[in-house]
């Protein structure tokens, strides 16, 4: 794909101009896109489940993460006018660009959020030098979410923002107690602490997406909404609500000793969850420390934030795929891809991906952009952390970020949801699939699953032409958290007369390269099993797919044999091996799964090395060692050695 000008790729963001360059680069090519008053953007035909003049305003609020902060930190932006004009038509009750006032749940609720900061941050540029009306406008339109109804999330902060916005302005639709009500509600999400024992004496700062009931805890935990909502809070109620103001500074500083394990050496995040459209926003939280000017705790230090959000930036530098031609973020991860996305991911959803440029709030003399950038702290934290609030054992061996995971799920019916969820791992380099439909393995792509089929022939229990793959894991445990026997243990029951124990084992050294899986099933009917590793980059050194599902066809790197599948490409190694215990023979047969294009959140066309074999009814167990060592510099060196460290399972778990 040709791209014009564009300064985010290859640009090297090592600097705080190379910072403001790169969000000048996302917010230019906006510009074709804007309509004559401003208010509406149109850069896309795709659908959502809201109405077309929301999907307008989503693709004109959302870029002001960034330009707000660009510059309130002092920086300067002549395309700042559009937006400027924009809130001036947008709010006009009488004009052709309104964007109408908010109902019940109403998408327009969710923009509320940036336009609300961007009138707190820089009132100057956005409000102050609009005429009379345009302001009365600009508060009532910020004033309709308030007194609605409102989902039980997240969501909440958004009406908080409103209110600081129409505070900050002295605006009398300024509502006290509806913002009291709304932060007393937020704080019954948060999380009671831990230590590193479990018990309840050291906070992580980690609050759940809604009521007790939500088991999500991803990124909208931390980046995409809470985190930098609270620290932004901070920032503007320092005066006002010293108390919570402190508590919330406090609350990051926590969180940050969690959060740094969700990115790798290079700054690639584990991709986990949902909406992972939103890219770079991951790493928000890090970028909002910046903003609101709050130090981390020791042992990490301001060079270290930098790195976070410095590294992961870069990250993104060489992604010409996230790009049409036109210079526009297009919907998906890595590549342009509509089949991961949820029912709310419109044509200027990505832009939420502008909360990254927050850290440019911080003017050039904060030691935020003064400190010399600092590597990930390999010398101060261990590789392996246990993080109980969001299930997770966080894992950094072999060259690989990855983290296990068991006791999360979607509390409703999004798009995928399984796949973003409840997967046994996720990994900053191989990334998770979505699946196409659920006839075969290729459309189901179960990577980091094990995928169940009854094949009890001539039964009325017999549901053979699909697959069952975990979607709510039962009684999910951390278990010896602290020690270096830590692992995870879970339960799910496909059928009613089957159940499914999982003990999942990260590697046992700082070198290895595999992590352990250990499944007791008990069944009552014949089974097809199919488990699945990590998905790989699916073409070979000679070009071609690694293996052609249509007739086989089998390029160098590509191995499938009795007890063990391996691809080997420019995307890295990876593969799985069956290990024989008590009483299985360890002789699945290997199986290359072409799955289907656009399964794999970062690889277009993906491998997925897997593991077939039935099981009789009674009580079989499955043993299964992961393999994963991602390439560096596009070059997959030294795998051989390190997949012959087969582990054997440790005796304190037997």
């Amino acid at each position: 794909m040709l791209l014009g000008t564009n300064d985010f790729l290859d640009n090297p963001f090592k600097t705080r101009d190379d910072v403001i360059k790169g969000c000048i680069a996302l917010l230019d090519p906006l510009a074709s896109h804007t309509s004559k008053g401003g208010a509406l953007l149109d850069i896309g035909s795709t659908a959502t489940h809201y109405d077309v003049k929301a999907v307008a305003l989503e693709a004109f609020a959302r870029p002001l993460w960034g330009l707000a902060s660009l510059l309130a930190g002092g920086a300067k932006y002549e395309g700042a006018e559009r937006w400027v004009k924009g809130f001036n038509s947008g709010t006009d009750p009488k004009g052709e660009e309104y964007w109408g006032e908010s109902m019940d749940k109403d998408q327009r609720m969710v923009e509320m959020s940036p336009l609300s900061f961007a009138i707190a941050m820089a009132p100057e540029v956005f409000y102050d030098n609009q005429n009379p009306e345009a302001k009365k406008n600009i508060c009532a339109f910020l004033q309709s979410c308030i007194g609605k109804r409102m989902p039980d999330t997240n969501w909440l902060w958004f009406r908080v923002f409103a209110n600081l916005a129409l505070r900050t302005v002295g605006s009398d639709f300024h509502n006290a107690e509806q913002m009291e009500k709304d932060l007393q509600r937020l704080e019954e999400f948060q999380l009671p602490p831990h230590d590193k024992e479990g018990n309840d004496s050291a906070s992580a700062g980690w609050s759940r997406d809604g009521p007790e009931d939500v088991k999500q805890l991803d990124y909208y935990s931390s980046s995409f909404a809470i985190q930098p909502a609270q620290m932004i809070y901070a920032k503007l109620a320092a005066k006002t609500d010293p108390e919570r103001a402190e508590k919330y500074r406090q609350r990051a500083r926590d969180f940050l000793a969690d959060f740094v394990y969700y990115f790798s050496d290079d700054g690639a995040a584990i991709p986990f969850g949902r909406s992972m459209v939103y890219r770079f926003a991951v790493i928000a939280t890090a970028s909002t420390m910046a903003l609101a000017d709050i130090e981390p705790a020791a042992p990490l230090t301001w060079g270290h934030v930098k790195g976070l959000v410095l590294r992961h930036l870069r990250y993104w530098n060489d992604a010409n795929d996230i790009f049409r031609s036109d210079s526009t973020l297009n919907i998906g991860y890595r590549f342009d891809n509509m089949n991961m996305t949820e029912n709310y991911n419109a044509p200027g959803s990505p832009y939420w991906c502008m909360k990254a440029f927050l850290c440019l709030a911080a003017p050039a003399s904060h030691p935020f952009w003064t400190s010399e950038e600092l590597s990930w702290p390999t010398d101060l934290l261990p590789l392996t952390k246990s993080l109980p609030d969001p299930s997770h054992i966080m894992c950094r061996q072999g060259d690989h970020t990855f983290l296990l995971s068991s006791g999360q799920a979607p509390h409703y019916a999004m798009r995928h949801g399984p796949a973003k969820y409840c997967k046994f791992s996720y990994s900053s380099s191989f990334g998770f699939c979505c699946p196409t439909g659920d006839m075969d393995l290729g459309q189901l792509s179960p990577d980091s699953m094990l995928s169940l089929k009854d094949i009890s022939q001539g039964t009325e229990s017999c549901d053979g032409e699909t697959w069952r793959i975990r979607r709510n894991p039962i009684d999910a445990k951390i278990i010896g958290r602290g020690s270096d026997k830590v692992h995870l243990n879970s339960k799910w029951k496909p059928w009613k007369d089957v159940k499914v124990e999982t003990w999942l084992l990260p590697p046992q050294n700082e070198k290895s390269n595999y992590y352990l899986r250990i499944h007791k099933i008990k069944t009552d009917r014949k089974l097809l099993s199919a488990e699945g590793g990590w998905t790989n980059y699916g073409q070979g050194q000679d070009g071609r797919a690694l293996i052609q599902s249509f007739s086989g066809l089998m390029s160098k790197g590509g191995d499938q044999e009795q007890g063990w599948s391996r691809a080997v490409t420019s995307g890295g190694a990876v593969g799985l091996v069956d290990i024989p215990y008590k009483g299985s023979n360890g002789k699945r047969q290997g199986q290359l799964v072409q799955i289907d294009p656009n399964s794999n959140v970062i690889f277009s066309r993906g491998i997925l090395p897997s593991l077939v074999g039935e099981i009789e009814p009674g009580e079989s167990w499955l043993v299964t060692a992961i393999f994963g060592k991602p390439s560096k510099n596009g070059k997959t060196e030294g795998w051989e050695e390190a997949w012959k460290q087969i582990p054997e399972v440790p005796s304190w778990i037997q």
